[in-house]
């Protein structure tokens, strides 16, 4: 429009005496900051908040993580190890496993002054037990070494497990499951889809999509006829029937049963039970002698274990008491007189 503003041209205006009101500006939310420290059994402080993660004593010292790197402390809270490594496993047998470099790492282990004892080579170093310790070598093959990190198995199974029971050890070599002893010489030859270590005398082992036990000498001494199982522990051994789980005692006898949406082994004359979303603890005759009520829960330990009450851990013991009330944002099984637990600074 000659002389004049048409209106669909864009004109910055400005008014001095306009008032605009200033949009409102949510302030940022405090960042929470959490540490761990370390509790005895009456519930006191003894080691303050300080670390970024933590976990319990094993042979007088405790794994600990400050900023991003690991280390360990004694029962003072002295640091003893400096944290310098990527992550590391409790103390076994005056031996520590450490990981060094970022993403896969190499594996090796320590002693308890923090030197190297065994050079840091591996893909996965697992912790020692009766001396011996489960490794994977970069060629993507199992073998056993001792304390010195000799092989006394060279590298050759697809699969090791985790500890080292006495015994036989489980191993995989292709897509089956047998059993060697500790010389390397395979006892009860790869057959099963599966198979766990022996416990009590028996393992379990999986043989098409069910699960069943064997005998030192390989022979079924009960029938593959479960979902799931799991190894004896106190007599008793968790199987799933269907949807459900039970126990069964070495006869294959089921003694409690299957009720469960999940369940764990015995431990201390106790086991985990969940039904839905909540756990508790049965005995042996499968009465329930903690409610099932919690939300997460863990293994008795000295006595105790943990409990996580509307979003806060604390600590029952074996009659469901509460001794230590709800307060830490997350907490740790007891070892050695102390526990690891999570508080807000």
């Amino acid at each position: 429009m000659q002389g004049g503003i048409s209106t669909n041209q864009c004109v910055d205006w400005y008014d001095p005496d306009a008032k605009v009101k200033a949009p409102k500006v949510k302030a940022p939310a405090p960042v929470k900051i959490f540490k761990f420290g370390f509790i005895d059994i009456t519930g006191k402080m003894v080691i303050k908040p300080q670390f970024s993660n933590a976990y319990g004593f094993s042979e007088g010292l405790a794994q600990v993580k400050i900023g991003n790197k690991w280390g360990f402390i004694d029962k003072t809270g002295k640091i003893v190890i400096k944290p310098q490594f990527t992550h590391v496993r409790s103390f076994s047998e005056g031996l520590a496993v450490i990981k060094m470099g970022d993403y896969g790492g190499i594996w090796g282990a320590i002693d308890k002054t923090g030197k190297i004892s065994i050079e840091p080579q591996f893909a996965i170093l697992r912790s020692f037990a009766r001396g011996l310790a489960t490794v994977k070598t970069f060629e993507q093959k199992w073998g056993i070494i001792d304390k010195t990190g000799k092989f006394v198995i060279k590298p050759q199974f697809d699969e090791l497990p985790y500890f080292l029971a006495k015994g036989l050890v489980e191993v995989k070599i292709g897509d089956k499951w047998g059993f060697i002893d500790k010389t390397g010489k395979v006892v009860i030859k790869p057959q099963f889809s599966y198979a766990m270590g022996f416990s009590e005398g028996l393992a379990a082992v999986k043989v098409g999509e069910k699960y069943g036990f064997i005998d030192k000498a390989g022979e079924t001494v009960i029938g593959q006829r479960f979902s799931w199982a799991m190894a004896f522990s106190e007599g008793l051994a968790v199987a799933q029937i269907g949807e459900k789980y039970g126990f069964i005692d070495r006869t294959g006898k089921v003694v409690i049963k299957p009720q469960f949406s999940d369940a764990w082994s015995f431990n201390e004359g106790l086991a985990i039970v969940r039904i839905g979303k909540k756990s508790g603890f049965i005995d042996k005759t499968g009465k329930t002698v903690i409610g099932i009520k919690y939300g997460q829960t863990s293994r008795f330990s000295m006595g105790l274990t943990w409990v996580k009450i509307r979003k806060k851990y604390g600590y029952i013991d074996k009659t469901g008491k509460v001794v230590i009330k709800p307060q830490f944002s997350d907490a740790r099984g007891f070892h050695d007189g102390l526990a690891a637990v999570k508080v807000e600074m």
